[in-house]
């Protein structure tokens, strides 16, 4: 398995690396409560969790100190790509991977400056949110008689997500006044894919996340489309696609490659195998191709950009790449969860490595869509002291906390997407390297 920036973004390798994790862990042989208690780190192991349960003063949640048990062994190895997902998340993180849930059809972004809270993006043409007047900026408050102001994003989407046709009903606030509603769960498609045609006949494409099985058939069909519309050039936006399936990144280098290696894998101790090669289609597109990448532009984004790269297929263009250039293999546990393990490093086509490196762009451009929000923080007020200050224009009002401590962090300005699914939207004069890209093809 590949596994992207985000733990909600992975990346599945189907076949050949389970099967050799398979092999693997036959020879080495496993551990067992009869083996771990035969050394002395394993006793101690044991005989911990049984005293915890024998002398802590508060009753002890078994569930939680074995998944506490299970995510520090994890952590011992200090790695970020290797990880367990517990049950509830690793529903969600399957319901993401099939490309379609339950939902309201609205898309979600954190409220508050530490990541917590959830605020509308965006609300989508003929889900149950856009019928019931929700929109873009609206902030939960409640999800039925449960207060979500603080919540963790994750835990929003958990319990707006349901059965078909069940109802939830959400409390928003908008500019501060709350407002609730009541809607029907319905199904959602997760649309990776956004197309639209550029000014000069050129096509653009942007693929959001690899994570979704229907990725590499969204894809083909876009490409299909601009085929249709018998565009000149073709710009393929990768910007802040963390990674998804490794499958699905090898697709999308294929559509744009007739022959020669796409991708190879070196597992531990081994030499590199070619994972992918590319086939000549009738369907590929063979025109000017651009790429864009930007820092979070990361594992399959990495695969695709690395392999046009490579073979000089097309021009990169934008910032240094994330640099993850591992594969992961995921298990399913007997607990619904899920544990993703570094299996092997994957090698572009002409031997590069890339992990904690990155790809660097044949273009260098800063990415513009996203501007440093105005921020500041002070001391010495009286506790409780309200402080109203103007910042771009407009009031705002900062609380001194029990240490006369007080902070502003402006909203960090985010692109505008289309309500309509599969459809972009972008900006020409704003975006750098969407302009420099739409320059070198010009």
């Amino acid at each position: 398995m590949l596994r992207g920036v985000k733990p909600n973004r992975a990346l599945l390798v189907t076949g050949t690396l389970v099967l050799t994790a398979a092999v693997a862990y036959a020879q080495m042989g496993g551990y067992t409560t009869s083996s771990i208690g035969n050394t002395t780190t394993g006793k101690t192991l044991l005989q911990v969790l049984n005293d915890l349960n024998r002398y802590y003063l508060y009753p002890v949640d078994q569930e939680k100190l074995l998944r506490g048990a299970i995510n520090g062994a994890v952590g011992s190895l200090d790695d970020q790509f290797t990880y367990y997902t517990e049950p509830s998340n690793n529903e969600i993180d399957q319901q993401n991977l099939s490309g379609q849930f339950y939902g309201i059809g609205i898309q979600l972004i954190s409220a508050n400056a530490d990541g917590t809270g959830g605020k509308v993006d965006n609300v989508f043409k003929g889900g149950a949110a856009a019928a019931s007047g929700v929109q873009i900026g609206d902030v939960f408050v409640k999800v039925g008689d449960k207060n979500v102001v603080t919540a963790k994003l994750d835990d929003i989407v958990k319990q707006v997500r349901g059965e078909k046709g069940t109802p939830v009903t959400v409390t928003f606030a908008r500019d501060g006044k709350p407002y609730t509603v009541r809607m029907e769960r319905q199904p959602v498609n997760i649309v990776s894919v956004e197309e639209t045609v550029l000014p000069g006949n050129i096509g653009y494409i942007a693929l959001n996340t690899f994570y979704n099985d229907k990725a590499s058939e969204q894809f083909r069909a876009a490409v299909a489309d601009m085929k249709k519309k018998n565009v000149k050039a073709l710009i393929l936006d990768l910007r802040d696609n963390g990674g998804g399936l490794l499958s699905a990144g090898i697709d999308v280098a294929d559509q744009f490659l007739q022959s020669g290696p796409i991708v190879s894998l070196r597992e531990r101790g081994g030499k590199p195998q070619v994972y992918g090669k590319a086939t000549r289609q009738s369907s590929d597109y063979t025109g000017k191709l651009v790429v864009l990448v930007n820092k979070n532009s990361a594992s399959a984004s990495e695969v695709v950009s690395g392999a046009l790269q490579d073979t000089k297929r097309a021009t990169i263009i934008g910032e240094q790449t994330f640099g993850k250039g591992v594969a992961q293999v995921p298990i399913e546990l007997p607990d619904g969860g899920k544990i993703a393990i570094v299996n092997s490093a994957w090698i572009t086509p002409l031997g590069r490595e890339i992990h904690k490196k990155g790809i660097t762009p044949d273009i260098v451009v800063r990415d513009t869509r996203y501007t440093v929000p105005l921020n500041f923080i002070g001391s010495g007020a009286e506790p409780g002291t309200k402080l109203s200050l103007t910042v771009e224009g407009k009031p705002v009002t900062v609380t001194a906390d029990k240490d006369g401590k007080f902070t502003y962090t402006g909203e960090i300005k985010r692109p505008v997407h289309s309500t309509t699914q599969g459809e972009a939207v972008v900006d020409v004069q704003g975006d750098a390297i969407l302009k420099k890209a739409l320059e070198t093809l010009k």
